[in-house]
């Protein structure tokens, strides 16, 4: 593990960058880089499940994302290799009187890689100020599994999601053309929380994609099969060529986890040959 010069730490938040790098080496994926500057770290590379597949936690050690805060992941992946990254918590966002707190992700996938980035849910504090960024680039038969759950308030403590702002976008680049695009910008008071074309009255929604292969109908189906435990969630499947897109709506966010692991279950073995092997630190 190398820490990258120039740590950053002021009034104006955290500057943390986390770069790994994934190689496939006769028949295992090994961890070949991993730099860190500020708050960002990973545990020890493991494999469960064999020597194949790498499977990573990423920490970040203060807890939660403050204002002014710059998160920075980026893992490339060369060719054949396979790494599952996660998180071993929540991420809490917390509240901000004017500063955003933002998070980039870049994952670069060589030829037949696989790459599953499978964290725990995020926690948006009242007043928050967030910007996600997700960029995904794929080359040929490489696949990428990622969610993202978003939790609007702190519904054990009774808190709402009345002020703040948030900004998504997610972008996914096959070898020759964009497979998925997707932006959203959001403000507390916009009437969000309510619309039938947001939370609906929800506070928990999800996202889980699955990118770089066309799923076919019977695949679909077993897919459309998969419910949550709470029958008042409300859940959706589709896909677009060489995207499969799933959408959560609930009030739970470990409901939101249930399914999407489930979910991840099903598509993992029927596309990569494999069977789930949930990450030790989901036990923990």
């Amino acid at each position: 593990m190398r820490t990258l010069p120039n740590v950053l730490h002021s009034s104006a938040g955290w500057q943390a960058e986390l770069d790994l790098a994934f190689m496939r080496r006769a028949d295992q994926t090994v961890l070949t880089r991993n730099q860190h500057r500020g708050p960002l770290q990973v545990q020890k590379a493991l494999y469960p499940e064999g020597k194949e597949t790498c499977h990573i936690a990423i920490l970040h050690p203060p807890g939660g994302v403050a204002a002014g805060d710059r998160l920075q992941i980026q893992a490339s992946l060369s060719e054949r290799s396979r790494a599952l990254l996660t998180t071993p918590g929540a991420t809490k966002w917390y509240r901000s009187e004017g500063s955003c707190a933002s998070q980039r992700v870049h994952f670069s996938l060589g030829e037949d890689a696989v790459l599953e980035w499978l964290p725990r849910e995020n926690i948006i504090f009242d007043g928050a100020n967030i910007s996600m960024e997700l960029n995904v680039e794929l080359e040929l038969r490489a696949r990428y599994f990622g969610w993202d759950i978003l939790s609007f308030g702190r519904r054990a403590s009774g808190e709402s999601w009345e002020r703040g702002k948030l900004t998504m976008q997610t972008n996914i680049r096959g070898v020759d053309c964009l497979l998925w695009s997707e932006v959203a910008d959001i403000d507390a008071h916009s009437g969000f929380a309510e619309s039938p074309v947001g939370l609906a009255g929800f506070t928990v929604c999800g996202t889980f994609l699955v990118a770089g292969c066309d799923v076919d109908a019977p695949l679909l189906s077993r897919c459309r099969e998969v419910i949550p435990r709470a029958a008042e969630s409300r859940t959706g499947i589709t896909r677009v060529p060489g995207v499969l897109i799933a959408r959560y709506l609930g009030d739970s966010t470990e409901d939101a986890f249930y399914w999407f692991t489930n979910l991840w279950a099903v598509l993992r073995r029927a596309l990569s040959d494999k069977v789930a092997c949930p990450p030790r630190v989901w036990a923990c």
